[in-house]
């Protein structure tokens, strides 16, 4: 069964793929057909679901800026939306019940009401699934969705002691001394090494550590994994640590949108109802959107933010599960809530995918909605006096920076979107800005510079430098462009579009490793 499983997962995943869709949504239709055809899930699948999940959350942990969440645009805009959205679904839930014949929807009002805040929530696995493989994590509109999210599970776990009739014990105020545990924990990375040692401390501290010890007290299982990543954020190899169990993560996630299939087998009218609930995420997209750009952020940040969320959330499912445990709703509405997850995934997928170009379309009137103020991180920016211009200032970037002011001195501009990269290459002497290539208001607001000679293109996602080579063309830039890219296909893609050099530095990082060697050897003699 698991050989068929992994089929399964692959065949749906690779062709959905072939269509420009993320693979998770393959995935999903994987688990369908798996339980349509009557096959049985794998014994454990539930058990890796959980893993993966654990894992997640404790990967945000290690990237987790907390005093980010501290922002009003994190923690307002979180519980204004979870508000909002909880009494304008349960709303129209109530006029559903009056106007439509649908037996599932003969509901008492408190049930509704669990409904909505059920709803509001969106999928913290989804959205960092999405921001990862658009290599968006840390982008403006990134940091925006991950820290909503991150208040939305803290709300859940109010909910859950407080729903299930069942407080943390009293041995939960001892989680509040795990800060004292830092040094030891730090103490642990440290002395782990590298290699397959390295990866169990991880796992290790993810799931006994974090996890279990929250279970034990009575907490979410997912937030003590959370917390242990946010108390080793400040190792010097926590990004390590975080690249080291990316693939144990990738592959355990697999499973939770497996098992999303796998709940049972729907009949028509379970799946209208779950096809109805989800005309309503255009709304909550809408309600993010609105809230989101009352704190100063641009129209674009915001429906890149609203898009991210725009999805109903697996803890729905524990909702429907705690509201059947107590009669509140009827055993079907289990099946309904999975069916409805699953299908927010499939429908949000290629909008978050297609960001740009829904932007692009809707720019002229969603521009309307933006405030005459502008919040310092979101301002676009100019560039200004410099002849070479670097995009994406990760070590690449860097590296060509330094290069390059050998023969350009200081009119060189590095260009960045995210802001710990920036100020970390100003405090080495670069002079480098905030800014997103893919933005199209900051390609608009650039003002084309006659001296200007040469752009190079170092960002990790090929899109980003895709887009950013349009355009450049578009706005009739005449300088030399240079781009890397790490499959020869993007090579190919990149030359077609009429750049001067597209560089795949996985192919030629041995010829310049050979080239310096050389160069020292003849040093040397």
């Amino acid at each position: 069964m698991l050989v068929i499983l992994v089929s399964f997962a692959y065949g749906f995943g690779f062709v959905l793929s072939r269509f420009g869709l993320p693979p998770m949504v393959g995935f999903l239709l994987a688990g369908f057909t798996y339980n349509l055809v009557g096959f049985t899930p794998p014994a454990g699948l539930e058990l890796v679901s959980d893993l993966g999940i654990t894992l997640l959350l404790f990967s945000i942990g290690l990237k987790l800026d907390v005093k980010g969440l501290l922002k009003p645009e994190i923690w307002g805009s979180a519980t204004a939306q979870m508000l909002l959205s909880t009494l304008v679904i349960f709303a129209i839930l109530m006029l559903g019940q009056q106007t439509l014949n649908v037996r599932f929807l003969e509901l008492s009002w408190t049930a509704m009401l669990v409904l909505g805040f059920a709803l509001a929530f969106s999928s913290t696995v989804y959205a960092v699934k999405v921001l990862e493989e658009k290599g968006d994590m840390t982008a403006v509109y990134g940091k925006i969705a991950i820290g909503i999210l991150i208040m939305q599970d803290l709300f859940a776990v109010l909910f859950l002691s407080t729903a299930a009739d069942k407080l943390p014990s009293l041995w939960a105020l001892a989680v509040l001394g795990l800060p004292l545990l830092r040094p030891l924990l730090f103490r642990l990375m440290d002395l782990s090494g590298r290699g397959e040692l390295f990866i169990l401390c991880g796992l290790f501290l993810a799931l006994g550590v974090g996890a279990e010890t929250f279970s034990l007290v009575g907490l979410k299982p997912d937030l003590g994994a959370l917390v242990i990543g946010l108390l080793i954020a400040g190792h010097p190899r926590a990004p390590e640590l975080s690249k080291a169990l990316f693939g144990f993560k990738e592959l355990m996630l697999i499973g939770f949108f497996l098992s999303i299939g796998m709940t049972g087998l729907p009949n028509v009218e379970m799946l209208l109802v779950s096809l109805l609930l989800c005309l309503l995420l255009p709304l909550k997209t809408g309600i993010y959107h609105l809230i989101i750009g009352r704190f100063g952020l641009r129209a674009r940040t915001s429906l890149f933010s609203s898009l991210t969320l725009s999805n109903f959330s697996e803890f729905g499912l524990i909702v429907a599960s705690i509201a059947v445990g107590q009669a509140m709703l009827p055993e079907e509405w289990l099946l309904i809530m999975a069916m409805t997850v699953s299908i927010s995934f499939a429908l949000s997928s290629p909008l978050s995918f297609f960001s740009e170009r829904i932007y692009q379309h809707c720019e002229p009137w969603l521009s309307r909605l933006d405030r005459q103020w502008c919040h310092p991180l979101d301002a676009p920016i100019e560039i200004n006096q410099a002849r070479a211009v670097i995009f994406g200032m990760g070590r690449i970037g860097a590296g060509a920076y330094d290069e390059l002011q050998k023969t350009y001195g200081q009119a060189i501009c590095g260009v960045d979107h995210t802001p710990d990269r920036v100020d970390q290459n100003r405090s080495q002497g670069r002079r480098v800005i905030l800014g997103d290539a893919a933005d199209t208001e900051f390609w608009l607001k650039l003002k084309k510079d006659p001296e200007l000679e040469l752009i190079i293109l170092a960002m990790p996602n090929h899109q980003g430098n895709v887009f950013a080579v349009q355009q450049l063309r578009r706005l009739g830039f005449d300088c030399m462009v240079a781009a890397i890219a790490t499959h020869p296909e993007e090579v190919e893609e990149l030359s077609e579009m009429g750049i001067c050099t597209a560089y795949n530095m996985y192919e030629q990082a041995g010829s310049g490793l050979a080239r310096q060697a050389l160069e020292g050897c003849v040093l040397r003699e």
